[in-house]
């Protein structure tokens, strides 16, 4: 006997283009921890490698490109000797600090409910 499909009674979830275009913005490894870096103002990509210890230079300027790319970060040339470029958060970039305060929130929760490790 085939089990009856159920129906979903919770709030419907919203299209997914909508839901799936939120989520690609952030995609891409260490793209929310650069994020989450420049919410505090315009920084260096050195500055950026040491807010990011783990992150390789590659993968770092590739999340940069990306983020620009997306309207998430802006990338501004200095005019010094030599130029240095700063990016920082748009307006858009600004608009996904809530949700990764969130993230962040839970992932502090789900932290301190580990079991300590022996």
């Amino acid at each position: 006997m085939a089990l009856k499909v159920r129906k979903n009674r919770s709030e419907l979830p919203p299209p997914a283009c909508v839901l799936t275009e939120c989520l690609a913005i952030i995609a891409g490894a260490w793209a929310p921890n650069v994020i989450w870096s420049l919410r505090g103002g315009p920084r260096r990509f050195g500055e950026l490698r040491v807010d990011i210890p783990l992150v390789s230079a590659k993968v770092l300027s590739q999340r940069l490109k990306e983020l620009a790319a997306r309207g998430v970060v802006a990338r501004a040339v200095q005019p010094t000797s030599p130029p240095s470029v700063e990016y920082s958060l748009t307006a858009l970039g600004g608009e996904l600090l809530p949700a990764l305060g969130a993230i962040v929130a839970v992932g502090h929760r789900l932290k301190a409910a580990r079991p300590a490790r022996r």
